[in-house]
């Protein structure tokens, strides 16, 4: 995860989630499983979605793919996002390095169970919906550690969410800026007075 900050406003990118390799194990009512997501699955689920949202710990919306802010993509790593914003608890959680990684929000469609002997079972997502990327935050993290499944109310679908940690790499470009140019304002005036002393001294030194 790379933040960025500057006039007010973090710039966060990375990678939510890889493709074409094994999760963590991920705990259910039915027993712990392996995920992979296949190649192509998001890219799809991005061409059919009409919008995705962009939250904070899956509970705060600050923005979204139609609303500019939130671009995403599939490459051959797996789905990237952009974002940025001047949400100020965003930007405030990203100021103290607070941010620690992405999750998503999805429904599976099409799924193939993989039996595997001596070793859990892996589950190959070979096509979902995706309903939101979340940016995780220091206090939200463990709780995402695997994956929570809830219900909708009144839909026999399944909503899954999974996380990922990361490291923030933050270049805070706003950090101090006043003085940082009180310091250069003051260099400027030291070489300033400094230059037209030399030029008095010099100017004594021809008339002696």
């Amino acid at each position: 995860m790379n933040v960025e900050i500057r006039n007010g406003k973090a710039h966060i990118s990375g990678y939510v989630n890889a493709v074409g390799r094994d999760s963590r194990p991920i705990p259910t009512a039915t027993g712990e499983f392996v995920e992979m997501i296949e190649p192509g699955a998001f890219g799809e689920a991005l061409k059919r979605a009409k919008n995705v949202d962009i939250m904070l710990n899956h509970d705060r919306k600050f923005g979204s793919t139609t609303e500019g802010n939130l671009k995403l993509k599939e490459d051959t790593i797996g789905l990237y996002a952009e974002t940025e914003t001047d949400d100020a608890e965003v930007v405030r959680a990203a100021k103290e390095g607070r941010l620690v990684g992405w999750s998503f929000g999805m429904y599976v469609g099409k799924q193939e169970m993989e039996s595997r002997e001596g070793k859990i079972p892996r589950r190959h997502v070979q096509q979902l919906d995706l309903e939101e990327v979340s940016i995780i935050d220091n206090r939200k993290l463990p709780c995402y550690a695997g994956t929570s499944v809830e219900c909708r109310a009144g839909e026999n679908i399944i909503t899954e969410t999974r996380a990922t940690e990361d490291t923030a790499n933050v270049a805070n470009h706003d950090d101090n800026t006043d003085e940082k140019r009180a310091e250069w304002e003051k260099r400027l005036n030291d070489i300033g007075v400094k230059s037209w002393q030399n030029k008095v001294d010099a100017l004594k030194n021809s008339v002696k």
